[in-house]
This record gives C-alpha cells, sequence and structure tokens, in this order.
C-alpha cells in the first residue's frame, strides 16, 4: 500500500483543484477501463498491480480518496492562514455560506411537481446573511471541503450550490454523526452535481417505464370504470426507481429483492417490476379467479403478493413482494423479519445478498408508531438486516380529507428516520432522472455502511384516495393545480423531444405499443425467468392438507436429556453465577439425576436442547426473553464478575442448530410482526415471541388479526411462529393477569392456529418439539403460567419427558371410582391446582377434575371419552377463574353442548362478567377465587334452570 501512496504523492496530481477530478476519473475506470484515457489507465493499473489481492471500491480506493482529501484540506488549511483579516473573514463566510447549503438547501429545492405551498426564505442561505455581498460575486475564494476545483468565484460556488443542494434534490445528511458517511454523501452529490450521466438509450429506457407507468392505469381506468385500484397516477416515477434499483441490486450481486408495499400503486408494480400477466389481473376485476372457497377466503387484489426473477447485469435476482393487509405499515417489521430468515438461510451476515425495500405513504411513514418501532430495530444485533431503502411515495396530502398541518408536526414526513441518522433524499417526481441519480446513490450508501436510507419520492395523487373518491371536495386548490398539469410521461417526453433524444412521433408510439400489450394480455415487464430451481428456495409442501392430530411420539432418551442437562448446567471456567442462578443450577442437576421432578423452566431448555441437538435451528425473542420474565428460564446467564453472557444452548455440540436468545426492544407489534416475518420464510426453524406479561400482545393486535389468524385463508401463507403469553389470575390487578385468551379463541376457525394452556413441565416440553416433529406448521399460542413456574405439584419427572406426547386433555390424576363420581369439573389452567388441592382437603371423592389443555382445535374425541367414562354423571362443571365474558368459557361452551348427550347441560362457574380482568384488591381477590373454588367443587345447581341455585 505504501508504494502506491507514493506513486500518486510523487505524481503531485492529487494536490489543488486536480483531486475530484481524479477522483471521478477513478471511479470511471473502476466501472469501465476502456473509459479513460490510455496514461491514466497505465497509472490506475499500475496502482491495481500494487494491490493485487484488493478489488475495486476496497481499501486502495479507499485510501486513494483520503490521500487526496487529506492533502487537500492540508493545502487550502495553509492558504486560509496566511490572509490578510479582512480576507480570512470573508473566506470563512464563504465556507459558513456552503454548509448552510448543505444543512439548509433542501428546504428551498425545487421538490414540489405541482407547486403547491410557497417556498420559504432561509437566511442561511442568502450570501448577505454571511456579510457577503455583490463586489464579493467575482473574487475568487477557496472552496474548502467543497468537490471542486481548489478557488472558484463566490458566483460559481453558488450556481454550483444551487445547482446541488437547490435543483430537483434536496439532501439531508448533516444530522449524521458519522463523519465517514458524511463525506460519502457529500462525494457523491457534489462530486456528480447531484446528476446522473445517462446516456440517450438510458433516457429513452426511462420514457419507456414512465410509459408503462402511465398505460396501465388508464387502461384499467377506462375498462374497469369506477373499481378500486389505487392508482399511482402522479408517482410514475416509482416504477423507473424500482427497475433502476433491482437492477443495481443485481450488479452490485445481491440475489433477492423482498419488498413490502400498501396498496398504493401495488397493481402497477405486479404488472411493470414483476411481471405478472395483465390477464390475471384482469381476471382479479372481473372476478374470475380460480380458488377454492371452502378452503381459502381469498383477498382483494391489491392486497396480493408475488414473487419472480428478474435477469440483471449481476446475475438473476429473485423478487418477492410481501402480502401486505390496508394497516398500511405493518407489512414493514414482517418484511424485515423474512429478509433476515433468508439471510440467514444464505449465511448472509452483513445482507450484501437480501436487500429488504419498503415502500410508504407520506402521512402513514409519519403517523404509524409501527414506522418508528422497525427503524428501532435497523440497527440492532438480532434484528439488523444490512440496513433497508425506503421509499416514501409522497402524495402531500395523506388520506384525501387531510390537511397538511394535521398529519405531522415535523418538517417533512420523512423526519422519523432522523432518528437513526439515515439520510433523506427528497427528490422531484417529475424529474426522473433526479430520481435515477437518488436510486442509485441510496443503493449504494445503504451497500457501502449497511444502513437505512430514505427516498421521498415528492409526487402527487392524480385521483382520490381511491378511483370513488372526489378530492377536490375537500382539497379544492390542490387538486385545480393537479387537473392543469401534465403527467410525469408527458413532462419528460416534452425534455427528450426538446434534447433531440426522441421524436414526438416515438413517444407516441410508445403508449400505442404499450395499450397494445395490454391488450393482448402480454407480460409488459422485463423478461421473467420461470421455472427456475433456487437452492434457497423453501418448501413448504410437505405441512400442507395435514391433520393437527398425527401420532408423532415427541419423547427423548432420558440418556440423551441428562447428557443434555449436563451440557446446558456447564459453565466457562471462572464464571461466577449469581448467587440465585447457583441455587438453581443445584436444583436444575437434581432434577437431571431424577432425584426431583423437572419444572417449567428445566423442562422448556430441554425442549430446545433437543431440538438444537437434531440440528434445528431456535430462535427465542421477547423484552426478557433470556432470562424470563418471572425468573425462570436462565437462557442466558452472566458472569457477576466481568459481565459477559453466556449461553448454554449455543454449546452443545459442534452440529447443533444455531440459538439464539433475544432481549428485544420494548415493542409489541414490530417485534411480533418481525418474528412472524421470520417464521414465514423459515419452516424447519422454532421461532418463538414472549410476551413479557400476556396482556402486551395488546400491542400487537393488528399483527395477530391481520397476520398471525388470517393469513392462510386470505393468502395461503403458512407459518410455524409459538406466542407465549404469560397468563393468570394471581391478584395482582387487572394488568397483567389476563393474555386475553378469549380473544385468540374468538379467532380461531377452519384450524386457523392452536391455543393451548399446558399445565405441567412435561407438557410445554413435548407440545414445544411437536410444533417441529410433526409435518404440521399454524401459529401456537400458549398460555403459559407464572405461580405455577415453581408450584409444588406442578412437576414432571424424566420419565415423563422421556415418553410419550402433548396431550390435548388430561384426565383426572387422582384414584377414584368412576362409578362413584357425581360431578366432573372441567378446567383449564391453573385453577385446576387450586381445584386439585382444595378438593384434597375436602377429601371430596365424587368429584373428578378434568384438564383442558388444547383449546383450540378443541380435542373432540378425547373430549367423548371423559364424556363416556361417567356417562353416569349428571353434574357437568366448567370452572375457570376468569370473568363469564372473558376467558375461555363463551368460546368453547358449544363444544359442550355438543358432545354431552341425553340431555344434560353444562354449568359455568368462575367469575360474573367483568369490564376488567380482574379485581385490584387482593382481598377481593381472594374473596371470589374461594368462592368459585366451592361452587366448582360443592356448588348446588338447579337442573331445570341451568344455572346455580344462589345461597341463601
Amino acid at each position: 500500500m505504501s508504494a502506491i501512496l507514493e506513486l500518486f504523492r510523487s505524481s503531485g496530481a492529487l494536490y489543488g483543484g486536480n483531486a475530484a477530478f481524479i477522483e471521478d476519473l477513478y471511479e470511471r475506470y473502476l466501472q469501465d477501463p476502456e473509459s479513460v484515457d490510455l496514461a491514466w489507465r497505465e497509472r490506475f493499473d499500475a496502482m491495481r498491480k500494487e494491490a493485487a489481492n484488493e478489488v475495486p471500491h476496497g481499501p486502495v480506493r479507499e485510501n486513494f480518496l483520503r490521500l487526496a482529501q487529506e492533502s487537500r484540506s492540508r493545502a487550502r488549511t495553509r492558504s486560509i492562514e496566511h490572509l490578510e483579516p479582512a480576507a480570512a473573514e470573508k473566506q470563512y463566510a464563504v465556507l459558513s455560506l456552503i454548509n448552510g447549503y448543505r444543512y439548509r438547501g433542501h428546504q428551498v429545492a425545487d421538490l414540489d411537481p405541482i407547486t403547491l405551498r410557497e417556498q420559504r426564505r432561509i437566511a442561511d442561505l442568502d450570501p448577505a446573511y454571511h456579510n457577503l455581498d455583490q463586489g464579493d460575486m467575482d473574487q475568487v475564494f477557496h472552496t474548502g471541503s467543497l468537490y471542486a476545483p481548489d478557488r472558484m468565484p463566490l458566483r460559481d460556488i453558488l450556481e454550483m450550490l444551487e445547482q446541488i443542494y437547490c435543483g430537483t434534490v434536496g439532501s439531508e445528511y448533516m444530522h449524521i454523526t458519522n463523519t465517514l458517511e458524511k463525506r460519502w454523501i457529500q462525494k457523491r452529490l457534489e462530486g456528480y452535481r447531484a446528476t446522473p450521466e445517462l446516456n440517450t438509450q438510458e433516457r429513452r429506457w426511462l420514457l419507456t417505464l414512465l410509459t408503462a407507468a402511465e398505460g396501465i392505469e388508464q387502461y384499467l381506468h377506462q375498462r374497469y370504470v369506477g373499481q378500486k385500484r389505487f392508482s399511482l397516477e402522479g408517482g410514475d416515477a416509482l416504477i423507473p426507481l424500482l427497475d433502476e434499483l433491482i437492477q443495481r441490486a443485481g450488479r452490485k450481486g445481491q440475489k433477492e429483492v423482498v419488498i413490502g408495499m400498501a396498496h398504493r400503486g401495488r397493481l402497477n408494480v405486479l404488472t411493470n417490476i414483476f411481471g405478472k400477466p395483465p390477464q390475471d389481473i384482469f381476471a382479479e376485476f372481473e372476478g374470475r379467479v380460480a380458488m377454492d372457497s371452502r378452503k381459502m377466503a381469498g383477498d382483494v387484489k391489491y392486497h396480493m403478493g408475488f414473487a419472480t426473477d428478474i435477469d440483471t447485469p449481476g446475475g438473476i435476482v429473485h423478487l418477492v413482494l410481501g402480502f401486505n393487509p390496508s394497516h398500511l405499515e405493518i407489512i414493514n417489521p414482517v418484511i424485515e423479519g423474512s429478509v433476515r430468515a433468508r439471510q440467514r438461510r444464505r449465511r448472509d451476515r452483513t445482507g450484501d445478498q437480501v436487500l429488504p425495500v419498503l415502500i410508504h405513504g407520506d402521512a402513514a411513514f409519519a403517523g404509524q408508531g409501527v414506522v418508528m418501532e422497525t427503524l428501532q430495530l435497523s440497527q440492532t444485533r438480532s434484528y439488523a438486516t444490512g440496513g433497508t431503502v425506503h421509499i416514501v411515495i409522497n402524495n402531500q396530502i395523506g388520506f384525501t380529507t387531510s390537511h397538511p398541518l394535521d398529519t405531522r408536526s415535523t418538517l417533512y414526513c420523512t423526519d422519523v428516520a432522523k432518528m437513526v441518522q439515515a439520510p433523506v433524499f427528497h427528490v422531484n417526481g417529475d424529474d426522473p432522472e433526479a430520481v435515477i441519480f437518488v436510486t442509485r446513490m441510496a443503493l449504494d450508501f445503504r451497500n457501502q455502511f449497511h444502513k437505512d436510507v430514505i427516498i421521498d419520492l415528492v409526487c402527487y395523487r392524480r385521483l382520490g384516495h381511491n378511483e370513488a373518491d372526489e378530492p377536490a371536495v375537500t382539497q379544492p386548490m390542490m387538486y385545480q393545480k393537479i387537473r392543469q398539469h401534465p403527467t410525469p410521461r408527458a413532462v419528460y417526453a416534452e425534455r427528450l423531444i426538446g434534447d433531440s433524444v426522441i421524436e414526438r412521433e416515438e413517444a407516441e408510439a410508445m403508449v400505442a405499443d404499450y395499450r397494445d400489450s395490454m391488450e393482448q394480455g402480454a407480460v409488459v415487464a422485463r423478461p421473467v425467468l420461470c421455472g427456475l430451481d433456487h437452492a434457497h428456495r423453501v418448501d413448504w409442501h410437505f405441512c400442507r392438507d395435514q391433520h393437527w392430530e398425527q401420532d408423532v411420539d415427541t419423547g427423548v432418551p432420558i440418556e440423551q436429556l441428562r447428557a443434555l442437562a449436563e451440557r446446558l448446567l456447564a459453565v466457562p471456567e471462572g464464571f461466577k453465577l449469581h448467587p440465585r442462578v447457583a441455587k438453581l443450577w443445584d436444583e436444575r442437576r437434581k432434577m437431571a439425576q431424577g432425584d426431583q421432578l423437572a419444572n417449567w423452566g428445566f423442562a422448556e431448555n430441554l425442549a430446545y436442547a433437543s431440538l438444537l441437538d437434531a440440528g434445528t435451528p431456535v430462535r427465542l425473542s421477547g423484552q426478557d426473553a433470556g432470562r424470563g420474565t418471572f425468573f425462570h428460564r436462565h437462557a442466558k446467564i452472566h458472569d457477576q464478575h466481568s459481565g459477559e453472557s453466556y449461553t448454554p444452548l449455543q454449546h452443545l455440540g459442534p452440529n447443533q442448530g444455531a440459538f439464539i436468545a433475544i432481549d428485544s426492544i420494548l415493542s409489541e407489534e414490530a417485534v411480533l410482526g418481525y418474528e412472524y416475518g421470520f417464521a414465514t420464510a423459515e419452516p424447519h426453524a422454532l421461532t418463538l415471541w414472549e410476551a413479557q406479561f400476556g396482556d402486551f400482545a395488546n400491542g400487537a393486535q393488528v399483527v395477530i388479526d391481520q397476520f398471525i389468524t388470517s393469513a392462510e385463508t386470505k393468502w395461503g401463507l403458512l407459518c410455524g411462529l409459538v406466542m407465549l403469553l404469560p397468563h393468570g389470575l394471581e391478584g395482582q390487578g387487572a394488568e397483567h393477569s389476563s393474555g386475553r385468551l378469549e380473544r385468540f379463541l374468538q379467532l380461531c376457525a377452519e384450524h386457523n392456529i392452536q391455543v393451548c394452556t399446558p399445565t405441567t413441565p412435561a407438557q410445554i416440553f413435548h407440545l414445544l418439539r411437536r410444533q417441529i416433529v410433526r409435518d404440521y406448521r399454524k401459529p401456537l399460542v400458549v398460555m403459559t403460567p407464572k405461580s405455577l413456574l415453581r408450584h409444588r405439584l406442578a412437576g414432571s419427572s424424566l420419565e415423563e419427558l422421556a415418553s410419550g406426547q402433548f396431550q390435548p386433555l388430561l384426565p383426572e390424576v387422582d384414584t377414584i371410582d368412576p362409578a362413584e363420581v357425581e360431578r366432573v369439573v372441567f378446567c383449564s389452567g391453573k385453577v385446576y391446582y387450586d381445584l386439585l388441592e382444595a378438593r384434597r382437603a375436602r377429601g371430596l371423592g365424587n368429584v373428578a377434575i378434568v384438564r383442558i389443555e388444547q383449546l383450540y382445535p378443541f380435542p373432540k374425541r378425547q373430549f367423548a371419552e371423559v364424556i363416556e367414562t361417567y356417562a353416569h354423571t349428571e353434574e357437568i362443571v366448567w370452572c375457570q377463574e376468569e370473568p363469564q365474558n372473558q376467558g375461555a368459557w363463551d368460546q368453547i361452551k358449544h363444544r359442550f353442548h355438543c358432545l354431552i348427550q341425553d340431555g344434560k347441560r353444562p354449568y359455568y362457574v368462575g367469575r360474573p362478567a367483568s369490564a376488567a380482568p380482574a379485581v385490584g384488591h387482593r382481598a377481593a381477590h381472594v374473596e371470589q377465587h374461594e368462592r368459585l373454588i366451592d361452587e366448582a367443587l360443592s356448588g348446588r345447581f338447579n337442573p331445570s334452570m341451568n344455572r346455580r341455585i344462589p345461597p341463601q
């Protein structure tokens, strides 16, 4: 390296105004050596030869640029230091003016195609503000760190700054604290004058893409009058933006691009980027979609996803468009999770092979909290995906009736992204060439620094929120301007005609040719590659059309369990456990030896260990997932001397599956969405999300409703995600008592999810293993216990882990003669142990207690067998600790009515209906609980009225 640097030092070429020229020349050389003069090519070849092991855009180039910058900076500093005081003051004023443009030039940039709002006057950009006047305009000044000749007249400096920072690109990057990132952006903006170098062929292709973007909308508008399609018109530049992004990503070596977007412009993107056949879209408009309504509910056409393969200069790129409901930004974390799973499958640790792209609306980006939550995930260790390219389709209106002053409190809709120091590039949607420049710069920044970057495509919406909406009712001034404004295609066509790039007849022929393609139903995107076999493709067919009652053995031999336990309890030499953890470790050793029953935490860790040992990856996340909210898991332990963490589940053996326990950010919606996305892309990993308390799932209800419980019936998407929700009324008040079991049961239909309430360590062991061992992938919702984690009766032997499988229903465990039973109490969860202890204390031999451990799919066969066992019994009781309008009763009582014969009716015992999940006072809780236990075991019932007789 030193020889290379010396070569350029000795040449003297790096000094003075030549530096920026040489940097641009070297950039061109890296892309195409034949594009530079022979003398320079030989010099660059010599530099490359001296560093044969280095590659273009590698350390050689970076050191070359750094040397150039340092040499220019030293020369300029020396020159300024020798100026007279008055001249030095003027010189520093010029440098301050340059900085002002970098900071605030975007505020007066030409970004709005319809010039809706009056331009603001920014004092920092006025030379007079810096004590510079007309007499200084022809004075030559040093340009400082500006990528320009060392010395320029002030007039030329201002002209250059106006072009770079106040043209159709407005750049925000000075908020970034990383100097290398800022300098990189400055070089790209100032070195290229914020203008792309496009040849005639590329400019004609741009017009072709704009013609396609406009053509599909006009064709659908005329053919399907009044039908919703959420037109892209006004934001047409999104199509060339995506085309350039994908082609450049392929050129840079990326293999997959995964895109998330809401409904605005979705049909346009599917047609012109993904190559979805137009006749398929027409069929959706006409209701001719072939679908078995008995198996799938389907969804509207502008929510549907798609996947295809596109050829690029760097090879084939697999494109994926995620399915997305109308909850707009909720797709963000789902895409990120899917990308992380794809990257893991490719062993792509830096995100160089799989690129996430998120397309937003302006009001949604500013207004929906999941955007902020997803951005916060972007640089964390277990959620980073190597940076995301965000594209905001900025219609400047949000929903039709919104006034701009009511859509946000920030200057720009993109300001939330500054919290992660992402650069923001605003660009005028009517200048497609500027859009291409920004796209290239954004992708290159992402790939260089592996950080998020924002493209704010400032445009307008020619029609209303949907095609039946009349926007002028609430936005009369905006829509007067829009109706008078030519389309983006028309604007650019006139520009190319004026530049003699194309004849008017050719531009008109493009429109006719596209319409002809639409009429023929031909694919109008770049050629789509069909029938490709991807090495990293995931096949879900193995688990389709499977029944939940597969007979699988989930036991693990005792000797293997003990060997796994030994590895789980091993810690590095000198590792200092916390005293409480050390005590827990001692207890687990006794459990492994069979001297003590296994508790919940031990059995759960053994379940993970057994899966990992077989090569299955396990991903567990939550706000306290490593330790466990209730101090029970300790999958991750901490050295009390050094503070270093150690994860035993990562040290089971050389061929084990990958394990990660993530203590996530304080988010439910984004994190659960992320884990859902991960699970949809990885059927052979156990993916779990644990709520700190069960009701924390409230914050992620959109993910639960729109994805977890309904994605299969809407879109055919399968997923094996596990949700662990601590649940149980412990007298701690309304908050954190209930995991809202009733909500999940209300969402159950068509075997869409599994809802379980295991009550023993063996049950959770087999349940978690069943999720992977079976060829069955459905989301699993587990109401996990709190007090039962260490309950003296809630223990399991190693033999129970070693044999058998998860039992959807657990029958009576005590030795009670079925013939003597007069009452059968069915229950679920923690209340079972309260009933069991009370019955034993009272010596009742006429009451059987049965646990339903899987509430959905309901274990009809097992339930019927219990009913048959106690066929002579008149009193069938359902007992729950939750209020009557909550818990399981209202959602499962029809099962009882259907399966109990001979005119018998079940009786409900539990708390009365309540607006809150639990009372706030401990005394009231105890009183309620004692009453329901007493009623379940000994209460009197009136068979004719099907209700309990109240006490006298």
